[in-house]
């Protein structure tokens, strides 16, 4: 991976960090290794931050719209689609029982833990480039992603000032194929439920479901 973002002008040279960027949590519970998920963390919020100041800086759509576009451009598929164009899912490293199913889920997520080790190593001048450079095509061709249901019912919910807040209330499975259940929560009260193999994909399922349901 280090040879390949070295095509785009990146020099990594904390390779320890780019490799935990790369690990998988079912590898890391076979191997006793750090795994990719609080990197994800940071690489999420420069993504977003990155989108945010593009939209800002080259349009004139309203906060509304601009958080609808911005939504279409960091969703998973979407995120999926530019990790596969520069070939990174063939670079992360996972547990034996997950080797056949690297799914759009780990490799968005093993794209944002990877902005963040370039943002760490290289620089905020030096990941902007390298994001504008994956999503800029897409914005310009109009390219439509699908929808970020939690941006939605976060944007819905800020109208009105109310509180919004995901919950894990289940986990079952086993570590290399595990289900989540994941309740929203709407100043307190139950409004969507969902699931999914990662907490990311369960709070999408569980947005979609409250969403849905608040615009009927």
């Amino acid at each position: 991976m280090k040879e390949k973002l070295e095509s785009y002008g990146i020099e990594i040279k904390n390779e320890e960090l780019l490799r935990i960027a790369l690990t998988h949590s079912s590898f890391s519970n076979e191997h006793n290794t750090k795994n990719y998920e609080r990197l994800e963390f940071l690489g999420d919020a420069v993504l977003e931050l990155v989108t945010s100041e593009y939209l800002f800086l080259n349009t004139n759509y309203k906060e509304g719209d601009m958080s609808k576009i911005r939504a279409s451009y960091v969703c998973e598929e979407a995120l999926d689609v530019y990790a596969r164009s520069i070939g990174l899912e063939q670079f992360i490293l996972v547990g034996h029982g997950q080797e056949k199913d690297v799914n759009a889920t780990i490799i968005a997520d093993v794209f944002e833990s990877v902005l963040a080790v370039i943002y760490l190593d290289c620089g905020l001048d030096v990941v902007k480039k390298f994001i504008l450079d994956m999503i800029e095509p897409y914005i310009e061709k109009k390219v439509q992603f699908k929808y970020d249901y939690k941006s939605m019912l976060q944007e819905m919910v800020q109208t009105d000032k109310k509180s919004l807040e995901y919950v894990l209330v289940n986990e079952t499975g086993p570590s290399h194929k595990k289900e989540f259940t994941v309740e929203v929560q709407i100043d307190g009260m139950i409004y969507g439920r969902g699931t999914g193999g990662s907490k990311k994909e369960a709070e999408q399922s569980a947005a979609k479901d409250a969403y849905q349901k608040a615009s009927r």
